[in-house]
């Protein structure tokens, strides 16, 4: 039987890691935070990180995921169009704040680093894709869209351009295009 190595986690140290990891992205970007300055700022060795994260990408997505999450709640109104509606739109607010241009930062270095755009991918997006489908399963299960309702196309048409206006136009993202958008897809795939 396989037993792992070293000691479990410290919740202490782990808190400390993520927030320093958090701290050191607002304040410096991504290119400049490193590892040593993680450990620094946590009171850690570097040991200890890369005993928990494979690489600076994962740790630096961890403090940042465990900052933002809250900041999107999945909303169960009995209403998917509603459920949508405000899921977007809490996205959108997100992304427009400091914190959440963090990402769009992310996206753009993630262009030329590989393990950045895994983290990214995986620790932000698709749990947000996730909670999409989840939305839009509800609404089907309820009749409240097509029962033959291709989802993954159903949740690029309505969150894709969010990331369009917030990565290459640059127009305006507010509630009003948001709720636009949702009435414009709904269209499509209610019932």
């Amino acid at each position: 039987m396989d037993k792992k190595r070293g000691r479990p986690r410290n919740n202490e140290a782990e808190a400390a890691i993520l927030a320093a990891s958090y701290e050191l992205l607002l304040e410096t970007g991504f290119e400049a935070v490193t590892v040593d300055k993680i450990a620094e700022r946590a009171k850690v060795s570097k040991a200890t990180i890369y005993k928990w994260w494979p690489n600076k990408a994962a740790v630096v997505m961890d403090g940042y995921l465990s900052a933002a999450t809250a900041r999107l709640p999945v909303p169960d109104t009995g209403s998917v169009r509603e459920d949508i509606e405000i899921h977007a739109t809490n996205l959108a607010v997100f992304l427009r704040s400091r914190e959440g241009m963090v990402i769009t930062g992310l996206i753009g270095e993630g262009q030329s680093d590989a393990g950045l755009a895994e983290a990214y991918r995986t620790r932000f997006f698709a749990p947000r894709r996730q909670e999409a489908r989840e939305l839009l399963e509800r609404g089907v299960m309820r009749g409240e869209l097509k029962p033959d309702l291709d989802i993954s196309c159903s949740i690029d048409l309505l969150y894709g351009p969010i990331f369009y206006r917030l990565l290459i136009t640059g127009d305006v993202l507010d509630e009003a295009y948001i709720k636009t958008i949702t009435a414009a897809a709904f269209e499509g795939i209610r019932q």
